[in-house]
């Protein structure tokens, strides 16, 4: 389902849970009953201003309005993940970002004595790194960080970055990149 398609299921259903005509609405919000229904339709693109406003007269966040409503959980097994490998370190991807959804899901595993480098993600991501099994080391800005098993770390991935593990078993650990919008 596109940007437009979603916002138009919500706009619906959020407007239907309040018993509110689109003129109502229109009152509420200060957006025009002809442009609210236009997007209802999926007809129009709105500015984010709109939907702010739009969000405001529902008195929702407008995240509301973008993100995609869960009918039933979306189950991923391992094995239908995204799966990219590289000499020793292996990353499965369970989410990609949307417009709807600002970040990224990964899990990660370092083989014994392997370390992967990031030259560094695109402008403003941060990524969420929580160690669930093994030790970690991460080298970030000519620091090392040693984290154990159940350690988390937040950092500016703009930045080149390691993952490095020193140990005789294999590391394990959930990985979220987050675009700041």
């Amino acid at each position: 389902m596109n940007l437009n398609e979603i916002i138009a299921t919500n706009l619906k259903r959020l407007r239907a849970e309040r018993g509110l005509s689109l003129g109502k609405l229109s009152e509420l919000s200060g957006v025009s009953k002809v442009m609210l229904s236009q997007i209802e339709k999926g007809e129009s693109s709105p500015t984010i201003n709109t939907l702010w406003k739009i969000a405001s007269g529902l008195q929702v966040s407008y995240t509301k309005l973008i993100d995609e409503q869960i009918e039933v959980p979306s189950v991923i097994r391992k094995d239908e993940s995204a799966r990219v490998d590289h000499e020793g370190y292996r990353v499965y991807h369970y989410s990609t970002a949307n417009p709807a959804r600002d970040f990224e899901f990964f899990n990660g595993e370092l083989d014994p004595h392997a370390e992967f480098t990031s030259e560094g993600h695109g402008v403003n991501t941060h990524e969420y790194v929580l160690v669930t099994k093994g030790e970690m080391i991460l080298l970030y800005g000519g620091e090392e960080y040693i984290l154990q098993e159940g350690d988390f770390v937040h950092f500016d991935c703009t930045q080149p970055h390691t993952y490095k593990n020193r140990g005789d078993s294999m590391t394990e650990f959930t990985n979220i990149v987050y675009y700041i919008g």
